[in-house]
């Protein structure tokens, strides 16, 4: 493995940390993604083509084992709702932005995982559609119906959170 290709996973720390952390509404959980993902990578760095996209072969192995936990998580027992919910850190402040905030973010984790990782990776990541979808492994039909499923998804959340009583 040659320092280069090392400094260049360094330098993705932030971005597959901020796209685990849209993957995953907990912070541990998140990190433990991105340790996994970054051993995964070193492990299969011979396997890496240079020249190539480091960013999206990341992204791919760290979206891999977001579903991979996830299909394993099936199969043992889930925490109740109502847990979970009374787990989350509440925003407690009078202000409107800080409500629409907490509102946002509360429709953003009732998104599906597929259209919250779209939307992540098209509109915050700044990843291009035909990016996205290599990253997804799907088509580039497919990601742009998902960014736009989620943007309504997330539209008309926030209407109905904030319709008058």
């Amino acid at each position: 493995m040659t320092a280069s290709l090392k400094e260049q996973l360094v330098a993705l720390l932030p971005d597959l940390r901020a796209f685990a952390r849209s993957l995953e509404h907990d912070r541990t959980r998140a990190d433990d993604l991105v340790q996994e993902t970054v051993a995964r990578a070193l492990a299969a760095l011979d396997s890496f083509q240079p020249g190539t996209n480091m960013g999206a072969w990341t992204f791919t192995i760290l979206r891999n084992e977001f579903y991979s936990h996830h299909r394993r998580q099936r199969r043992s027992p889930t925490v109740p709702a109502e847990e979970a919910e009374a787990a989350a850190p509440a925003i407690d402040s009078p202000q409107e932005s800080h409500m629409a905030l907490r509102d946002l973010r509360s429709a953003f984790w009732r998104l599906t995982p597929e259209y919250r990782e779209a939307l992540i990776l098209v509109t915050m990541r700044g990843h291009t559609y035909e990016e996205a979808a290599a990253i997804c492994g799907c088509a580039v039909g497919t990601v742009k119906a998902r960014v736009s499923r989620a943007r309504a998804r997330l539209q008309a959340d926030m209407d109905t959170d904030n319709a008058p009583p």
